[in-house]
């Protein structure tokens, strides 16, 4: 600080220089305060002219007026801050007073705060200070005397440089930014022209405080307060602005008590009997400071702190308890708690040895639980949740009994199956059955027995009376609970009611449904069985509640293709009677074992089918609901033809409008909702009618009659020899041909003959043979052959009747038979022919 002579400002008439007080520079903020004597007779209007040079040579830079309206002291400060580090170059102030606004005193003496002087090396500014992000700021190089600095850069990044002065140079940067680098520095590198030397400094960047918010103070103990509060953006670890927070508490005392914070939380003793409270929150850094305020009563803040005490878990309930912190017993204390599996449940903690208790109903067995609990004075502040507190609630086991009633030769005896199923509730523990209890009553006897915790069923044998059981599981840990099961007396007359067939449905399940029964006091019991890999079955069965008639099985339990009966029971307090049986699939299959096919009959144009098959057995895999009769011409291109049979009981059909003399196939295969089954087959060919074997061969006979009219005309050539055995054959295979043709009514036959004999100038005449032997003479067939061919029309021809229809009158039959004829004789049971080409029978 520059002390000066004191001068004052007076009147024009008596007009001197003003002179400064005092000059006061502080570098971290790069402020200059000046001060100066005032005169308070000046008259209203009067103001000072203050002029700010730089350098040696007073380089003007600023210029200013202050009017003094109102002025308390003798002494008045003016502070004026630079963008240039002041220790870059020297500042120099003066002023003057202008009296009535116009008349203008002497200036005073330049007063001078210098800067820095470099002797050996250059010298950087500003030096490690934190700088206000998003300003800009001016940084200088000082060389030493003889040095001139050649470059400045900031973070490796070159800037234009500025002179000031003779030797000084200054860059400036806008928008000052927090780097990204881990120490968040700005270096700033002065380089000069003397061997190329380099200087650098470091600087940071940060910003001002944030004001704090949402102040909220509260009390766990009414002996300590704790505030806390939003301490707004978050500073890095690295950055170099130190901040302070600091809690001032007015108590209209003679001095505010204070503490000192952490960022955004402080704790501080509470002021015995005070319960309205008013507290400042100052937060301070190198850039600037922040308050911000908050009062309340501490009555309102109490928020209780919870310590478990003890958790005594149940079956289905758990006593918990707890301490509260503080002295609060005086105070109406609500607390909530809740369960994880559960809710949350609130309730009024009555504390008098500061210790809350309550009591958790109807939780499940056998399962991990966390459990929580805070408290509250009034309901109006609540505290903290407490840390999750688990538990495990003890095992409990039932038993799902059922029975199954023999009847035995002894009709006062009967043998009862007990089967039964552990249920334990949860899945926490694994819970190890020792044994079970079994006991019985049958009029005035008991009877009691054990079984190994390991099975599940017990043979028992009882009279034809009432009787009733009683199973308990024991076990090392938890809870059993008993079961009871009556056995009714032995009705001799119970009917069996009729077997009901489910259908599959899409779902490949079951969907049970049966008539409600008023009797039924305690629900259903629906029974069924699942076969295993043996084929043996595992009983299984479920109970059903009072008033529900319906069940739905899902399909992953049953086998598609197996039949599965279900009985359902109506439950009574006098046992369980018999309702309903159902039969059903949870998936019908068609693969079917096929019928066994008994005998097929056939007829001219019908066949009759029978068949053996036993609808009704339980190891189809589907209901049979008919047959499928199939049948096909044996034939290259087959018409196929199909009977369906509705009735499964049905063994035998009658297929009609076949043709006569064709073989058939025929299938039979059972039929189910899921389509046929694997047919069985048979080949069947109807049979031919009398009358179309007969028409073709009295045809014959009729054209052998005339023929033989003829034996003395012709004869066979010389050398053939027609065997009796060949004429059969021949004979044989044509008759198979004729029967398949339809015998009409003819009134006339043509014959043709065509005999092959030698050509017109043999002389050689047609004979019979002489002897056997020559019929078996094999002679060379002649070099040259010619056709002669004979035509006789004959008037008559054999009727035939084929059936009950008379032929119309305008048809007839043409026989033509082609062959040159060797020999014919009229009283043998053969015609010998030497080539035979063609038979032919048609109507025309």
């Amino acid at each position: 600080m520059l002390l000066l002579k004191d001068y004052l400002c007076t009147p024009f008439w008596q007009l001197s220089k003003p002179s400064v007080s005092s000059l006061q520079a502080v570098s971290e903020k790069q402020t200059i305060l000046v001060s100066w004597m005032v005169n308070h007779s000046m008259l209203v209007g009067d103001f000072y002219e203050i002029q700010i040079g730089r350098t040696e040579n007073h380089t003007l830079i600023h210029n200013t007026n202050v009017s003094l309206l109102s002025v308390d002291s003798d002494e008045y400060t003016w502070t004026w801050t630079s963008s240039l580090p002041l220790e870059c170059v020297d500042h120099s102030i003066r002023i003057r007073c202008f009296y009535n606004q116009s008349v203008p005193s002497p200036w005073s003496d330049w007063i001078t705060s210098y800067g820095a002087q470099a002797q050996d090396k250059t010298k950087m500014f500003p030096f490690q200070r934190v700088l206000r992000e998003g300003t800009s700021a001016m940084f200088c190089c000082v060389p030493p005397p003889g040095v001139k600095i050649s470059s400045i850069t900031l973070n490796n990044s070159k800037h234009p440089m500025i002179d000031i002065g003779a030797t000084v140079k200054a860059i400036t940067v806008d928008n000052l930014t927090i780097p990204k680098t881990v120490i968040e520095a700005l270096t700033l590198t002065c380089k000069d022209d003397t061997d190329g030397m380099s200087w650098s400094v470091w600087n940071y960047v940060s910003f001002p405080p944030q004001k704090p918010r949402n102040i909220h103070c509260v009390t766990s103990d009414m002996r300590t307060i704790t505030c806390s509060w939003d301490s707004g953006r978050k500073r890095s670890p690295y950055d170099r602005n130190k901040q302070t927070q600091t809690l001032h508490i007015d108590i209209n005392v003679l001095a505010p008590l204070f503490d000192t914070c952490n960022q955004s939380s402080c704790t501080f003793q509470a002021v015995p009997h005070l319960e309205e409270y008013k507290i400042s929150i100052v937060v301070r850094n190198q850039l600037g400071e922040e308050t911000a305020s908050n009062s309340f009563n501490i009555t309102d803040r109490v928020s209780p702190v919870v310590e478990w005490y003890r958790v005594s878990p149940g079956v289905t309930n758990t006593t918990m308890s707890w301490i509260i912190q503080g002295n609060l017993t005086q105070q109406n204390l609500l607390c909530q708690i809740t369960t994880d599996p559960g809710n949350v449940s609130e309730l009024s903690c009555d504390n008098v040895s500061e210790i809350c208790k309550v009591n958790l109903e109807h939780l499940l067995p056998n399962t991990h639980y966390s459990t929580r609990v805070r408290c509250s004075i009034n309901g109006r502040l609540w505290g903290e949740w407490t840390q999750p507190q688990p538990f495990t609630t003890y095992p409990l086991v039932t038993l799902d009994v059922w029975r199954t009633i023999k009847q035995l030769f002894d009709p006062n005896s009967r043998q009862v199956k007990l089967l039964w199923t552990p249920r334990v509730s949860g899945s926490a523990a694994t819970v190890n059955i020792q044994r079970y209890i079994i006991k019985w009553s049958q009029g005035d006897k008991n009877w009691t027995e054990w079984k190994d915790g390991g099975e599940t069923q017990a043979d028992v044998f009882i009279g034809s009376g009432r009787c009733d059981f009683t199973l308990t599981p024991v076990v090392r840990s938890g809870s059993t609970v008993s079961a009871h099961i009556t056995i009714p007396q032995r009705d001799d007359g119970e009917m069996f009611p009729v077997e009901k067939r489910l259908h599959s449905g899409k779902d490949a399940g079951f969907y049970l449904s049966w008539d409600s029964w008023d009797a039924a006091t305690c629900g259903y019991i629906v029974e069924w069985c699942i076969l295993r890999i043996t084929d043996s079955c595992a009983l299984k069965w479920m109970k059903v509640p009072k008033g529900t008639n319906t069940l739905s099985l899902p399909a992953e339990n049953f086998k598609a293709g197996c039949r599965h009966t279900f009985h359902i029971y109506g439950c009574t307090s006098n046992g369980h009677r018999l309702l309903e049986i159902q039969i059903g699939y949870s998936q019908e299959l068609r693969s079917v074992q096929p019928p066994t096919l008994v005998e097929a009959t056939s007829a001219y144009s019908s066949v009759t089918l029978e068949w053996h098959y036993n609808e009704d057995d339980g190891a189809h895999p589907a209901f049979i609901t008919g047959y499928l009769v199939m049948g096909q011409e044996v034939n290259p291109l087959p018409d196929v033809f199909n009977v369906s049979v509705a009735d499964p009981r049905r063994k035998s059909v009658t297929v009609d409008g076949l043709q006569q003399d064709q073989e058939y196939v025929f299938t039979v295969s059972a039929l189910t909702t899921a389509g046929p089954g694997r047919p069985a087959s048979i080949t069947v060919q109807t049979r031919t009618s009398l009358a179309k074997i007969l028409t073709p061969t009295l045809l014959l006979l009729c054209c052998i009659v005339l023929l033989s009219g003829l034996k003395g005309k012709f004869a066979y050539p010389a050398g053939m020899n027609i065997k009796i055995r060949d004429l059969d054959s021949f004979l044989h295979e044509n008759m198979q041909r004729l029967q398949a043709q339809e015998a009409e009514e003819c009134s006339g036959c043509d014959i043709e003959i065509v005999n092959i004999g030698p050509p017109p100038d043999n002389t050689a005449a047609l004979s019979d043979p002489e002897t056997p032997d020559s019929l078996h003479s094999r002679g060379s067939p002649p070099s040259t052959l010619s056709l002669s061919r004979v035509l006789l029309k004959v008037d008559y021809c054999p009727q035939v009747v084929a059936d009950q229809q008379e032929p119309p009158a305008d048809r007839k039959t043409v026989c033509a038979w082609g062959g040159g004829i060797t020999q014919l004789s009229p009283f043998s049971s053969h015609l010998i022919f030497g080539s035979i080409k063609s038979i032919f029978c048609g109507i025309v």
